[in-house]
């Protein structure tokens, strides 16, 4: 427990002040894959995932063969996502390869008098290189290399970012792992104007529990902690909760609960169904195919699909 609380003050103690207000590419918030979102991104500390290096590059699981996993994320409007993954032990590790992208659709071009010219695209794109090693027996460590891309018609934007985390994990009759993330780390290359925008840069701290004797597995993550609030309960106020329950070998039935979420998109004294998530998993020996439901309230509703499999 010394070792995981010293890493902590390490990891987090140059960036506790940091805030950092209206990002650019604030895309690479979103939940990734569609077992993530239906837990609510509460990933800081999963193990045996590969998609969850997106959160923290020390979840990276040991592998006995190589993985990949695909996936699609229909957002609000016309707005697309999806993502591709892989991974495979390496130089006494295991790498992880990543691609998330976000197409925003098709938008009328006009001049100004507001006559229709053609039309014009929008999209953001981010590739990234993780690599996980054991430290000792219970604690992992990780790194993420990112580029990022950014259009909009005819302009551009490109920045250069990374990831560092850790991973402990205590052995016993309730397994429990602890899971310390930064993400984002960086700045752009090229802007879309002459200044520079901060990354979303984000401090996580998470936890993920197996209980004895139920087919569960639990986990909470605290993100945001390096923004400024008014006081220190509310610097706390970012968190999710997710669990997945094993209704059989092959089925899965998860859940999750996005205490920030539900603030932001509470309309007058009702916010509905908002920052609750729902989804399925369905294990079938080698295929892997995942259903994730996000529920934004009265605004509508995030759907997501992904398939992993072993190579």
């Amino acid at each position: 427990m010394k070792k995981i609380i010293a890493v902590f003050l390490l990891l987090c103690g140059p960036f506790a002040l940091m805030a950092e207000e209206n990002p650019t590419f604030s895309f690479l918030r979103n939940d990734v894959s569609a077992r993530a979102a239906a837990m609510a991104g509460s990933y800081v500390a999963m193990r045996n995932d590969i998609n969850g290096m997106y959160y923290n590059p020390a979840t990276l699981p040991v592998l006995d063969r190589p993985e990949a996993s695909f996936g699609y994320f229909k957002h609000l409007m016309d707005i697309n996502a999806g993502y591709a993954s892989f991974a495979q032990e390496l130089w006494g590790g295991t790498l992880g390869l990543g691609a998330q992208y976000v197409n925003y659709g098709s938008f009328d071009q006009t001049d100004e008098l507001a006559n229709t010219i053609g039309t014009f695209g929008a999209g953001d794109l981010a590739l990234s290189a993780s690599f996980a090693i054991p430290y000792d027996e219970d604690i992992t460590v990780g790194a993420t290399a990112k580029i990022i891309y950014s259009s909009i018609a005819d302009a551009h934007s490109s920045a250069a970012a990374a990831d560092i985390g850790i991973l402990y994990s205590f052995h016993g009759t309730n397994p429990l792992t602890l899971g310390i993330s930064v993400l984002n780390i960086g700045s752009q290359l090229n802007p879309y104007l002459d200044t520079r925008e901060n990354l979303p840069f984000d401090v996580r701290i998470g936890a993920m529990i197996k209980p004895e004797h139920l087919p569960l597995q639990l986990g909470v993550s605290f993100q945001r902690l390096n923004e400024s609030r008014e006081d220190l309960i509310s610097r706390f106020r970012s968190f999710s909760l997710g669990g997945e329950f094993t209704l059989s070998k092959p089925l899965r039935l998860r859940f999750g609960y996005d205490n920030e979420r539900r603030r932001d998109l509470k309309i007058g004294t009702s916010a509905g169904m908002a920052g609750f998530s729902f989804g399925l998993g369905i294990i079938m020996k080698t295929i892997r195919i995942d259903y994730g439901y996000t529920s934004l309230g009265k605004i509508g509703s995030l759907n997501r699909i992904s398939l992993g499999m072993d190579l």
